[in-house]
């Protein structure tokens, strides 16, 4: 496995796209996502590990969540004030 240590060992250690926390949690739920859909045929818990997967993936210390909520702050939760001069 190849770890990231990003400038002087101070950040987060990640795994590819992830952190490891959520690498784990990934890991896992995409056990037990396989599991139900060839015993059980149920694809939600795929569909949802998937959306995970895709959620979380972390670049430059700032994952896919994050910019979401930032970008739904920024047009429409806080207002923005324009001048004209």
């Amino acid at each position: 496995m190849t770890y990231l240590y990003p400038k002087n060992l101070k950040a987060t250690a990640n795994l590819w796209f992830w952190s490891m926390k959520d690498f784990l949690i990934l890991i896992i739920a995409a056990l037990i996502s396989a599991f139900l859909l060839v015993k059980g045929g149920i694809l939600i818990p795929a569909a949802l590990t998937l959306t995970f997967g895709v959620l979380t993936i972390r670049m430059d210390e700032m994952t896919v969540v994050d910019f979401i909520r930032y970008a739904v702050r920024y047009f429409f939760t806080v207002q923005q004030r324009y001048d004209w001069r």
